[in-house]
């Protein structure tokens, strides 16, 4: 059954088993999260649930968003996300969700937003390899040829520098390492993607066997 949580990027550190082997994990800070609204086939053409994370005030929301969450019933949050899911009747508006949906030895996926570099040319941005490095080269690290001579125009979609990260970027199939359910944190094997405080949904994983 698809399920998921809103979380917030604690940070890395690492966990040592019994046998005394350190193993690399992320922190997240997995909710709570409220059921805000749920997405029916009949009217939205699909099945979700709408998340709500986060703490906000009252002051800083607008309008609609007010509005939307007064119909709700529920406090004021931060954040507002989508996850498809199957079965609603599972699922209640004004539900809590907590860390403990998940279990020790899960396998997730985490979605999250990549940070942002900045302006970063070719070799730094899409891994092209640099010219001769010799005085006369003269050609070191820059693009190269950007178009065939015959239509004279650059193709869409062509590797050039540019603006680098703030992408959507899902990590598959990662290992609930361990699941602190008073504190509503999971730790989560390996990098997950986002600067520390970023936001990130964990779902169960697509891939797992």
């Amino acid at each position: 059954m698809p399920k998921g949580i809103l979380g917030k990027k604690v940070g890395m550190t690492q966990i040592f088993t019994e046998a005394g082997i350190a193993i690399p994990v992320t922190v997240v800070e997995a909710g709570p999260c409220l059921v805000v609204q749920k997405r029916t086939p009949e009217n939205d053409g699909y099945s979700a649930v709408q998340l709500g994370f986060g703490e906000k005030r009252e002051n800083l929301l607008n309008k609609p968003t007010k509005g939307h969450l007064a119909k709700a019933g529920v406090r004021p949050v931060r954040f507002l996300r989508e996850l498809k899911v199957e079965n609603l009747d599972e699922y209640q508006v004004g539900q809590e969700i907590k860390a403990d949906i998940f279990a020790q030895g899960e396998k997730v996926d985490v979605v999250g937003t990549s940070k942002g570099r900045g302006f970063a040319g070719g070799i730094k941005r899409h891994n092209f390899h640099r010219g001769p490095m010799a005085h006369g080269s003269k050609y070191h690290r820059r693009p190269g040829s950007s178009a065939p001579k015959g239509p004279a125009r650059t193709f869409k979609g062509r590797k050039l520098p540019g603006h680098m990260g703030v992408d959507r970027v899902t990590v598959q199939n990662l290992e609930v390492v361990k699941v602190d359910a008073e504190r509503n944190l999971l730790a989560i094997k390996g990098a997950v993607p986002g600067p520390r405080g970023g936001l990130v949904m964990v779902k169960n994983s697509v891939k797992a066997k």
